[in-house]
């Protein structure tokens, strides 16, 4: 196999960059160790929080007790791969988006009759894959948590965000890393379909030989960061197709070498099934609450990091007289960071008089989210959500969604989700993008980079049909294929091996 550190789709890596790949690698060799030569044992079993919902059963890799989704105590069945309806979804715990988007294709898998295994690469405790990963996300999720400092993000974290990652050496040294992933890999059939949702499962997943590679790019700002060369690439928008085709500015003003056109797919936004398709039905559903006067539901998704919390918190002042009065409600998602919830409530004590926690049950979340999709169900106050299980706190936005009216999110990966969006600031230059492109498509707001702007954005789903055009679009939207983006690529996937 050629050394895809050193060409990149035609563009040959300077030596000098070259050789600060290899540094980069044995470093880590040096911090990890190198198993490449390690057998590690490889295990099916059914996912016990999203294995019914979402039909997924869990890749779990060298010794069980040190991975991370493995529970002793259920003592699980092993499953057997299905290796003709079998399809990989490769994926790391790196924030909540990669599950999310994860989500999404397993969502569309299962609807297409597929069987969805979960293969995340931050999970195999013992390997240096893992440890390699979670290095790197110790660090952006530092970085995250030091750009609530105006000056480090100005200098530091939003150039790395939009022009570090851009370029092709970011990619040298990400594919030199990736060699260090490939062993989790060696006991995996290789003619199961693999879709990676982060770039670092899908280079892996070449360097180890799996013959069907499908690279799910989240962002639509062009980035080297997320090239694999070797998989079929798919992208959420079309404005960042030709970015990509012709690797633009990735080598600073050199004009390079594109990508070949079979590399390269449009396929619309990764949404789950359950959500695509009952776009109609939950669009309706806020079209009337408002046109009867019924409190509008905000749905706010919190990080861990903290990085904006002081916009949430503002956010829940200010919709606090308006949820007295009935005219508003709030779902409040802290994911798996009980703290968030505990810090807001110190902050803002007066929201214990009207919140209800729904915590740590995952029934209860069920039974609230099935109950609020009722046209009869008046849902008033502030509902927080906190669940210790990674996957039930990713996966309870999903649920929230489909009932709420609004969501208050960064411009992520949520910002393709088909519901009306307040876009508070971004975390990363190259979520911008996010924003400008659900802008385009009528179904969110411009990026708020300021509190007093994320309030006048409040007032304007308050007090104007905004809901109401938002939805119009979101309804369109679908009818052009727009939100089919996790079918397609799982016919890609699929298309691969029975081509």
């Amino acid at each position: 196999m050629a050394d895809k550190a050193k060409v990149i789709f035609g563009n040959e890596i300077r030596e000098k960059d070259y050789k600060k790949s290899v540094k980069s690698k044995k470093k880590y060799i040096k911090k990890f160790g190198d198993d490449t030569n390690v057998d590690y044992p490889v295990r099916v079993e059914k996912n016990p929080y999203i294995g019914d919902s979402l039909g997924v059963n869990n890749i779990l890799v060298g010794d069980l007790k040190k991975n991370a989704h493995y529970d002793e105590a259920r003592k699980a069945e092993a499953l057997d791969f299905d290796t003709d309806k079998g399809i990989i979804v490769g994926n790391i715990r790196m924030g909540f988006g990669h599950y999310r988007i994860s989500m999404a294709i397993a969502s569309a898998a299962k609807s297409m009759g597929y069987t969805p295994y979960w293969m995340d690469l931050n999970s195999y405790g013992e390997t240096t894959c893992t440890k390699v990963i979670g290095a790197q996300n110790d660090l952006y999720s530092l970085g995250s948590r030091l750009s609530k400092n105006p000056i480090f993000n100005k200098l530091v974290w939003e150039p790395m965000n939009y022009e570090g990652f851009r370029a092709l050496t970011y990619n040298s040294s990400d594919q030199k890393n990736a060699e260090l992933m490939a062993p989790v890999y060696k006991n995996v059939p290789k003619d199961i379909p693999v879709i990676g949702t982060h770039v670092w499962p899908a280079q892996a997943a070449i360097h180890a030989g799996m013959k069907y590679v499908v690279n799910a790019i989240p962002d639509n700002w062009p980035m080297a960061l997320h090239l694999s060369e070797g998989s079929v690439h798919t992208i959420q928008c079309r404005n960042a197709y030709m970015g990509y085709r012709i690797l633009n500015g990735m080598n600073k003003s050199k004009v390079c070498s594109p990508m070949p056109k079979d590399s390269l797919v449009y396929t619309g936004h990764y949404i789950d099934h359950e959500l695509v398709s009952n776009i109609e039905a939950d669009c309706a559903a806020r079209i009337r609450r408002k046109e009867d006067g019924k409190p509008m539901r905000f749905l706010l998704t919190i990080g861990g990091a903290g990085a904006q919390k002081e916009i949430f918190a503002a956010i829940i002042k200010y919709l606090l007289p308006f949820i007295r009065e009935n005219k508003a409600a709030l779902y409040v998602n802290v994911g798996d960071y009980k703290n968030v919830w505990d810090a807001l409530c110190q902050e803002i004590p007066e929201m214990k008089a009207v919140a209800t926690e729904h915590f740590d049950n995952w029934k209860d979340t069920e039974d609230f989210c099935e109950k609020a999709l009722d046209e009869n169900c008046n849902v008033t106050g502030i509902h927080g959500f906190w669940h210790k299980n990674i996957f039930e706190a990713v996966y309870c936005t999903n649920l929230l969604m489909r009932s709420a009216d609004v969501l208050v999110t960064k411009p992520s990966e949520l910002a393709f989700y088909p519901i009306p969006k307040l876009f508070i600031k971004r975390v990363g230059k190259h979520e911008m993008w996010g924003a400008i492109h659900s802008a385009e498509v009528g179904d969110g707001t411009l990026e708020c980079r300021d509190i007093p702007h994320t309030i006048q954005m409040v007032d304007m789903f308050l007090n104007t049909d905004l809901i109401n055009e938002m939805c119009g679009a979101i309804i369109l939207n679908k009818s052009t294929g727009l939100y089919d983006g996790a079918y397609k690529v799982v016919e890609i996937a699929m298309g691969l091996k029975n081509k």
